[in-house]
């Protein structure tokens, strides 16, 4: 091991229960190689690094029993093994229970995908990677996969695609990141494959040309299909489809978003990553979890390589997408404090009269405002949980306000049916309440840890920012509820708050052995 000449992370930008690199600047920083093996959960990043005088790339293997306290171990997957850098791709299990691994490597001419399985199922070596050289293609000549490959598996054939293809005797790729570009490939036992044609049947309508289809993972959910990917630009999604047999092709039905675009975040030149190259695993009770990196949250932040919470996807009874916060979560609990029949009242006639900054403006006399301080929170790690009935929610403009300070400046969570979205901060998201089932009533959960946010509403929307500005003296961890222009107060069913658990005990001693630096011979 080389110890990496690099600065280590400060302590306050150390997050509680985030997983986030031990050591300094970093990125990229993709979630990788992800799978449950023999009682331990397994997840690689990727790493920025030094090597025989050029930038290079090793995948960094972090293991945990419950995906939230997490161990680093020595890096395995590193250019001194490899013989070359390794970009995005993902893991899977072959059919003989072996983990494996797919990737694109960096520094190889031609460029092209790999391929690596582990020696045993704790993941302590692997086999020397060989390249995927699948046999014909679109115009009768054999092709290459160049970019973030990912392989699935359908009865006993294993497929292969990647974001982009090229012809292998093509000195310089030729070829885009389009979706047009999206091959498929197939195998029996993974070392010989033959072209199949395009994965997509067809694309839809809302996805504007350009967007390419990278950092992919194809798996079944549900009584569907899902692929999880990003568009370089516009982060993070998914399509939830069919599996043609017949055509050996992915049928879209509908697709969604999970990234964002930010008020402060250019029209024109669109680059929205703040969650970014996601990947999934399948749990040992049969859950798909999945991670997003984080990539352009803030510039105090963009490059400490830091990972979503960990959510859980599955379908609902109408086969949209659910995205709840990992249940393990609720483990690191502690101290609640709950609030029930929580009214929130007009402003008091001195605070409109003050002239004080009520969320999102300056008060109107002639309009009615309505705020609750709810509590002070005493700590840097919760989670909130909010419980309203339907019916005072319905057509209603409310939120809360966190990190709040004595002029009512801080983070807004803001639900807006004028507008059909979710706010927190700067990003918002599509959201709506008439769209919910009849009888469910909300439930927002907040998710604070240090700077970091993430919020989950009713297990169909969520979204994640930073507030670094929590650290200035100026503001307070102060929680307010406030609604505005109704004609009546609202009333809050059950607020419940926890202290949430440190989980960064493994960081902590990464960040001091370093046991995760490659070997740079």
């Amino acid at each position: 091991m080389v110890v990496m000449d690099e600065k280590i992370i400060s302590d306050e930008m150390v997050l509680n229960y985030h997983l986030m690199h031990p050591g300094g600047d970093s990125r990229p920083g993709d979630p990788n190689v992800a799978f449950y093996s023999e009682g331990t959960y397994h997840l690689h990043y990727i790493l920025r690094h030094p090597w025989h005088g050029e930038i290079s790339y090793s995948f960094i293997h972090v293991t945990s029993e419950d995906m939230l306290n997490w161990t680093w171990q020595k890096t395995k997957l590193h250019p001194s093994f490899t013989g070359h850098g390794m970009f995005s791709g993902t893991g899977f299990i072959t059919k003989d229970g072996k983990p494996a691994a797919i990737y694109c490597a960096t520094a190889v001419e031609p460029r092209n995908t790999f391929i690596t399985l582990a020696n045993d199922k704790k993941l302590s070596s692997w086999n020397k990677p060989y390249p995927l050289l699948p046999k014909g293609g679109p115009d009768g000549k054999d092709i290459l996969l160049l970019g973030d490959p990912d392989c699935f598996q359908v009865g006993d054939t294993y497929y292969a695609y990647s974001a982009m293809s090229s012809s292998s005797n093509a000195s310089v790729p030729s070829s885009t990141t389009s979706l047009e570009n999206v091959q498929l490939c197939k195998s029996k036992d993974l070392v010989n494959w033959k072209y199949v044609g395009r994965l997509l049947k067809y694309d839809l309508p809302e996805i504007s040309r350009g967007e390419d289809l990278s950092c992919a993972n194809m798996f079944p959910i549900g009584n569907k299909w899902m692929i999880l990917c990003i568009s370089h630009s516009m982060g993070c999604r998914y399509y939830l489809g069919e599996w043609d047999d017949k055509s050996e092709q992915f049928v879209p039905e509908t697709h969604g978003r999970m990234n964002w675009r930010r008020h402060g975040q250019s029209l024109l030149d669109p680059v929205y990553r703040d969650f970014f190259a996601p990947e999934s695993l399948l749990t040992r009770d049969g859950r798909r979890v999945m991670w997003a990196w984080l990539a352009s949250l803030d510039k105090n932040i963009d490059l400490k390589t830091i990972q979503s919470l960990p959510r859980e996807l599955s379908l609902a009874s109408d086969g949209s997408l659910l995205i709840k916060p990992l249940r393990e979560l609720e483990a690191l609990r502690y101290e609640a404090v709950i609030f029930e029949k929580i009214l929130v009242p007009l402003a008091d006639n001195d605070t409109v009269a003050s002239g004080k900054k009520i969320p999102y403006g300056k008060p109107h006399l002639h309009l009615k405002r309505f705020i609750k301080h709810i509590t002070e929170l005493r700590g840097d790690s919760f989670e909130i949980r909010i419980q309203i009935d339907r019916a005072e929610a319905e057509r209603r403009r409310f939120g809360f306000l966190l990190f709040s300070n004595e002029d009512l400046e801080g983070l807004p969570v803001l639900i807006r049916p004028e507008s059909g979205v979710i706010s927190i901060g700067e990003t918002e998201a599509p959201f709506s309440i008439s769209v919910l089932p009849e009888a469910e009533d909300i439930e927002i959960r907040i998710f604070i840890d240090m700077y970091l946010i993430e919020v989950f509403i009713n297990d169909r929307q969520a979204l994640v920012t930073s507030f670094v500005e929590y650290k200035d003296s100026g503001f307070d961890f102060n929680a307010y509820a406030f609604t505005g222009q109704g004609d009546k107060p609202m009333q809050i069913k059950k607020i419940e708050i926890w202290k949430i658990k440190s989980t960064n005990k493994g960081f902590l001693e990464a960040r001091d052995n370093q046991i995760w630096a490659p070997e740079l011979q």
